[in-house]
């Protein structure tokens, strides 16, 4: 279940009150509970096959809690959308296993070498290193299998989309590329990484797939050229105010509440937005992204109030 805690302090200017917390909460729990039964159904079962220690370590990992945020954009966006829930539910998880690989390689010994993830041990630690390593592979082509079915879309030509969607946002011009960027951050510092080059590399590494999970519910409803740049617009921002409030929190979080190691960035001289901006000045940043994302779907009135909620919750968040 996803318990959401605001950030409490004078100094913000984005604020959530006890309701619209519970709001949100609720609606997210409701996600949450409804693409792990899809997740559920759609991943291999531990029954006793050859393959069964590959199939523990892909569901350890779908099944160790996390926010759910990136499917909650898709599902949001579908409902702005007046689409079909089923077949965003399965878009839905599909980006949940594209995700969950990322993750599991991320935390791997030669990427950001990290043993706790969720609160639990990561998927290597928990098994080993070449288990983590299919596991996360498996993960990624099974992405593909989902979106490539005809279950997801009748339409031959929208599953063909959602995949070369997936495929871009996740490879080398995306996610991937955004990682490589990442260590070369960690090694350079702040020397050769200003607030723009920082900027870029976020939005390949997160805001990608926030991006990608708007954009498909528009490709599974036929989305305007003007819905297109309002929703996308809204993610990227999203994505990039996520990411200054995950250095802050990696400054000065809290652990317990986390569920992963803190101060790790600074322990490796990396480039942060909490590096370069300082934790106020990264945290006012993430704010004036955020009124901006919300100003993108201002047209879409309360139709949109779970994406108001949910990008005021990323500059508002403990965890």
């Amino acid at each position: 279940m996803t318990h959401l805690t605001p950030v409490e302090g004078n100094s913000r200017m984005i604020r959530m009150d006890a309701d619209e917390i519970q709001e949100l909460e609720a609606y997210a729990n409701t996600i949450s509970a409804a693409v792990e039964e899809e997740l559920d159904t759609l991943l291999p079962n531990v029954d006793g096959n050859e393959e069964d220690r590959l199939f523990e370590a892909m569901r350890y990992s779908v099944f160790a809690g996390g926010k759910r945020v990136r499917p909650l954009l898709i599902m949001a966006t579908n409902e702005i959308m007046g689409g079909n829930k089923k077949r965003a539910m399965r878009v839905a998880a599909a980006m949940e296993c594209l995700h969950t690989y990322s993750l599991i390689h991320d935390d791997l010994p030669c990427m950001d070498d990290d043993d706790l993830r969720r609160g639990k041990p990561t998927c290597h630690i928990q098994f080993d290193e070449a288990t983590a390593v299919l596991a996360g592979d498996a993960l990624l082509t099974m992405t593909f299998e989902i979106l490539s079915d005809v279950d997801t879309h009748p339409d031959p030509n929208v599953r063909m989309r959602l995949v070369a969607l997936f495929a871009e946002a996740a490879g080398a011009r995306g996610m991937v590329g955004g990682q490589m960027m990442d260590m070369l951050a960690e090694q350079h510092g702040k020397k050769d990484f200003d607030q723009g080059a920082l900027a870029r590399l976020q939005r390949k590494k997160t805001g990608a797939l926030f991006s990608a999970s708007c954009e498909a519910a528009l490709i599974l409803n036929g989305g305007t050229r003007d819905e297109f740049h309002r929703f996308t617009s809204y993610a990227k921002n999203l994505g990039l105010a996520f990411q200054m409030v995950d250095d802050v929190l990696d400054e000065v979080g809290d652990e317990a509440k986390l569920g992963k190691r803190t101060k790790k960035d600074a322990g490796r001289g990396k480039a942060t937005f909490a590096r370069l901006l300082g934790v106020d000045g990264a945290s006012r940043q993430a704010e004036f992204l955020v009124q901006q994302a919300v100003d993108y779907l201002r047209p879409f009135h309360n139709k949109a109030r779970v994406l108001d909620l949910l990008a005021r919750f990323v500059v508002c968040r403990t965890h």
